[in-house]
């Protein structure tokens, strides 16, 4: 996989051991014949980890953390369930129909289903912003050329004639842990509990907004709003402050959140705004994502 721009250092699985380098991987791979390219949005966690979104036979969308540490699709265990992913007693499994935002769709996708601690971790400490579903390794990544400038919130995949070499082995018990880190992911579950968060939320079909918020003075700020997207053809727009969800006051980007999974897709949700000295009230109805 050739990075025009450099992913964040993420190592999730650092523990686990990647294929030996191939002549492709040290003298570049070009992109194939009549290769395609992709506009894949993207947003980023508070740690600054790359989420994109994604569906696993036809359900979702769900979040995946772009992950050059992991060697393989790792695919939580509860949402692996929602999505009809079964297993073999490896914990290996094959996506019929694996579809990433922006129009890219993959067929009979080898998955590791599996929870890893990093991740357990993450969702109970609500470290993220966002609930994360799984990670996107090595496996998937190698196959494109991928350009990224942060300052755009879309990415460019071009296919590559390239085909990695699935890994026989993950390393260390739980395909991600050795030496017992596998009981640090419930150390930080009991932490998040202990401060009132919900570790690893039940995984439910939310619907799409087509914002990107950020943490403001006192509420949070829109960051960005899809034109044709609910949120943009409601109203909103860059730089309006969300005080108040469904009449509920909020303070950062993480009461959204919590306000937003309670909305089923397709209902109506009210929010206030404050642009400028100006407040109004807009209704946003979510739709199915991707």
């Amino acid at each position: 996989m050739r990075i025009v721009r450099l992913l964040p250092a993420l190592a999730l699985l650092g523990a686990a051991a990647l294929p030996s380098p191939t002549r492709a991987d040290k003298e570049g791979v070009e992109p194939k014949g009549k290769s395609k390219s992709y506009q894949i949005p993207y947003k980023t966690t508070i740690p600054k980890h790359i989420v994109v979104r994604l569906k696993i036979n036809r359900k979702g969308p769900f979040n995946f953390i772009l992950d050059t540490g992991a060697p393989a699709l790792f695919v939580a265990t509860n949402v692996a369930k929602k999505a009809g992913l079964t297993a073999d007693g490896s914990r290996w499994g094959t996506i019929d129909r694996l579809e990433v935002e922006g129009g890219l769709v993959m067929t009979k996708v080898r998955a590791r289903v599996e929870t890893p601690f990093q991740l357990e971790g993450m969702n109970g400490m609500g470290l993220a912003g966002l609930e994360i579903h799984g990670l996107m390794g090595y496996q998937i990544l190698a196959k494109y050329r991928m350009e990224i400038d942060f300052t755009r919130d879309k990415m460019v995949w071009t296919e590559l004639d390239y085909n990695p070499v699935l890994p026989a082995g993950m390393g260390g018990k739980g395909g991600g842990g050795a030496g017992g880190l596998e009981a640090f992911g419930a150390i930080m579950k009991t932490i998040g509990e202990l401060l009132g968060r919900r570790p690893t939320p039940e995984v439910t079909m939310r619907g799409f907004y087509g914002m990107t918020l950020t943490d403001g003075t006192e509420h949070p700020v829109v960051q960005a709003v899809l034109d044709k997207g609910p949120a943009g053809l409601a109203g909103l727009r860059a730089n309006d402050v969300i005080t108040h969800i469904q009449d509920r006051s909020v303070t950062n980007v993480g009461d959204v959140l919590v306000r937003a999974r309670r909305v089923a897709r397709g209902n109506a949700v009210r929010v206030t705004v404050k642009r400028g000295s100006e407040t109004m009230q807009l209704t946003i109805k979510p739709e199915e994502g991707i």
